[in-house]
């Protein structure tokens, strides 16, 4: 009977799509709505005004998937205009999500002139509220690891330890990683919701859960999601766009990195959203110089300062020249990735970029900056031993030796723990590299979607 539905309405479905305003947010929620739209489905896309402009490039299906732009009004403690989170300090993230809680009567709108069978969502925890007024499914898009939401719904002993049941010993957030929990869980205001209270009202509240992560890697903290929460999980796969052969790395990577041997430049990224204090910056561009190797850094400028050079240590730049470049701008991380120069990648371990480091060949150190990305390197470096994470005192300082020692650790050729990740790495790259395996998650999923549409 199902299945006689599913060919009368042709099987096809209207999505409406709402991420939270930061690029690590919006780029995988357009991964995801191409996938959809390949397959014949309409999207419609919310998403603010230089937003819009900024992801043009990535709509792969302008026929089948619309922006529609919304208006983010003005809250008090945020610079007029601001949009996306790398436009702030991360402290004043939760100002922003405030922001997005006031768009709440524009998402009524679209919905009722639209009327989508689903509305996709992650931090706007009221999504699910409209979705049941207007006869919608709300499905949570989870971005980070299944652990991390693992470990939100776990219950614990007295000293935060969680109880036997939760799936590992060693995703954990530790006493030292308590700089890392800032931005996720405090709440100077009380009216505003923390990033935690939103991403568990999501997980309470939807119909759906969907996580961009597989099986394989995550198969035990999916069950234990789907056991505590009595919901449906849906995995999606890392959910990448297929690489578009035409593009090649620009033309001052290439011919820079060119200019060493296999294996042997280091890269250094920390993602769209980390800002680093001057003082740490500094410590990150000299463990570079201590390493030896040539290296990469692409890295935003600190905090206080607007340009990269101005903030380089004394005489760094005569030392490491012809052997180190700290960039301020863009790269094109996947591509400088699969260059066959580079040979060690060091992280902040966004999901998108932990994802991307698996797929690689590339030895790996992380170097996480906020709670999400803390577990994620757990995950990586003690639960799949595919990484080396950095130590770090209480405060979340690390020094130039530290990061240093973690390069130097998977980078030597007769190193025990380089070999040992660099064995575990190439497992999991494999295993991940099955054909077939990527597009089969992405397939059921739309197919799983479809069958959530017929059900009453």
């Amino acid at each position: 009977k199902k299945e006689k539905k599913k060919i009368e309405m042709g099987s096809k479905f209207h999505a409406l799509v709402y991420p939270w305003f930061a690029t690590g947010h919006l780029t995988p929620f357009l991964h995801l709505a191409n996938k959809i739209a390949e397959k014949g489905h309409r999207v419609t896309f919310l998403l603010s005004k230089k937003a819009t402009k900024q992801f043009e490039h990535l709509n792969l299906f302008p026929g089948n998937i619309v922006f529609h732009t919304v208006t983010i009004p003005h809250v008090d403690g945020l610079p007029v205009g601001v949009e996306s989170t790398s436009e702030i300090a991360l402290s004043s993230a939760k100002l922003l999500a405030s922001a997005m809680d006031l768009t709440r009567d524009q998402v009524e709108d679209v919905v009722r002139a639209e009327k989508p069978d689903l509305i996709f969502f992650d931090f706007a925890h009221w999504i699910p509220e409209i979705a049941r007024e207007f006869g919608v499914k709300a499905v949570h898009y989870v971005l980070w690891s299944a652990s991390i939401t693992s470990l939100m719904l776990a219950s614990r002993d007295e000293s935060g330890v969680p109880l036997p049941g939760y799936p590992s010993s060693k995703v954990l957030l530790r006493k030292q990683d308590a700089y890392s929990m800032k931005t996720f869980t405090d709440n100077d205001n009380d009216n505003i919701p923390t990033f935690f209270e939103r991403a568990n009202t999501s997980l309470l509240n939807c119909d759906v859960i969907a996580i961009r992560t597989t099986r394989e890697i995550e198969g035990t903290f999916c069950d234990y999601i789907e056991k505590h929460r009595k919901k449906k999980i849906l995995l999606t796969g890392p959910m990448f766009p297929k690489p578009d052969k035409t593009r090649k790395l620009e033309e001052q990577w290439s011919t820079w990195l060119s200019g060493f041997g296999p294996d042997s430049v280091v890269f250094c990224a920390l993602g769209t959203e980390v800002i680093l204090e001057k003082d740490q910056f500094q410590e990150l561009c000299l463990a570079m110089e201590l390493t030896g190797s040539p290296f990469l850094v692409a890295v935003k400028p600190p905090r206080g300062v607007t340009t990269i050079q101005e903030a380089l240590p004394d005489g760094f730049e005569e030392r490491v020249k012809g052997r180190g470049v700290v960039w301020g701008g863009f790269v094109q991380q996947p591509l400088i990735l699969s260059h066959p120069s580079v040979g060690c990648f060091v992280s902040h371990c966004g999901f998108g970029s932990m994802w991307e480091s698996l797929l690689s060949d590339c030895q790996i150190v992380l170097l996480p900056q906020m709670a999400e990305q803390v577990l994620n390197a757990r995950l990586m470096s003690e639960e799949l031993e595919v990484a080396v994470e950095v130590e770090r005192d209480e405060t979340g300082w690390f020094s130039k030796e530290s990061l240093r020692d973690a390069i130097t650790s998977v980078m030597k050729r007769d190193s025990e723990l380089g070999n040992l990740v660099k064995k575990n790495h190439t497992k999991w790259r494999e295993t991940l590299a099955t054909p077939g395996l990527m597009d089969g998650y992405a397939d059921n999923f739309i197919g799983a979607l479809q069958d959530l549409i017929i059900q009453p």
